[in-house]
């Protein structure tokens, strides 16, 4: 009898479909919502960028953030000729106010900043304890350079393997930023459609990172995208990750134990200029002059240099 009920629970496991995690909407922040769910960080800028990050009513004020019903956006001072001695062009960073840790965050963006010497950030990390616990890069670039690159920044101790289900290309595997200059553990996406004029140009898309206890996943779709999820396209209360298909970015947790390397995060958003990466690679695809002269003396080369959120939903 134990025999047989012991094949039958076999039989019922084998026959049992897996069981998909689904997700329920915990935070749904369009137009003014952002000023609600962001704090504003005028602080000096950590990758020592041509920027002046203001405070919200700064940005505010000189139309740096601005809100509709449907649209946030976010950009850097487009009319100012700067003093070379002076501060940085101003622009904005901003920061959820709640932290996430298990979660799906879909980034509903009509348009990205573009232009010589931009570097936009979309990205989750702790800031009071970084690097150890870990920073998630969405959508990060500079300079117009497609594709978008997902990476991983950690603690030493953390690597990804070199095959892995995704439709990107992987870079350096391993994700000590002690290594090469914190470079991190990167993914191109596959598709220049996934950053700057041609993201922009195709009116923008969705990015997704799921954060599990075993994995991170960043998937990319185009506005115009066929495979488009319909619960993500149509921004619905409940998700299901399980029907997304393929990952363009994927970070198993085989060669990384994600408890101890891994926080609660923080979204952050914002644009910087020159810096630390796009001040080191800047003029190697025709941007002229040099970054901070360019910056400096060009205001109007920013006009595109803004975000367009349509909206962030996260699910938990």
């Amino acid at each position: 009898m134990k025999s047989c009920a012991s094949a039958l629970f076999v039989l019922a496991s084998i026959a049992s479909p897996v069981i998909a995690v689904s997700y329920s909407i915990s935070d749904n922040i369009i137009g003014s919502g952002f000023y609600n769910s962001f704090d504003f960080q005028a602080i000096a800028d950590p990758t020592h960028g041509r920027v002046n990050y203001v405070d919200q009513n700064t940005a505010r004020s000189q139309n740096l953030t601005f809100a509709s019903d449907s649209s946030f956006i976010l950009r850097t001072d487009f009319k100012t000729v700067l003093n070379p001695s002076g501060a940085g062009r101003n622009s904005v960073r901003i920061r959820s106010k709640k932290t996430y840790s298990t979660h799906v965050a879909v980034f509903n963006i009509r348009h990205m900043p573009q232009g010589c010497g931009t570097w936009p950030a979309v990205w989750e990390t702790v800031e009071a304890t970084w690097p150890n616990g870990g920073e998630v890069d969405i959508i990060e670039g500079v300079n117009d350079q497609a594709p978008n690159a997902a990476t991983l920044h950690t603690s030493a101790g953390c690597t990804m393997p070199a095959s892995r289900s995704q439709t990107g290309t992987s870079g350096q595997l391993d994700c000590n930023v002690a290594v090469n200059g914190n470079t991190g553990c990167g993914v191109k996406m596959s598709t220049a459609q996934s950053y700057g004029p041609s993201f922009n140009s195709n009116g923008g898309g969705w990015y997704a990172m799921e954060r599990r206890s075993n994995f991170i996943k960043v998937w990319f779709w185009g506005r115009n995208d066929g495979s488009v999820p319909s619960d993500v396209k149509n921004g619905a209360s409940g998700i299901n990750t399980d029907t997304w298909g393929t990952p363009s970015a994927f970070f198993p947790n085989t060669q990384c134990d994600f408890g101890s390397h891994f926080s609660a995060h923080n979204i952050i958003i914002n644009l910087t200029l020159c810096g630390d990466w796009a001040g080191s690679v800047y003029g190697q695809d025709g941007c002229p002059s040099t970054c901070v002269d360019f910056v400096n003396n060009n205001p109007g080369s920013f006009s595109n240099a803004f975000f367009d959120f349509a909206s962030i939903k996260v699910y938990q």
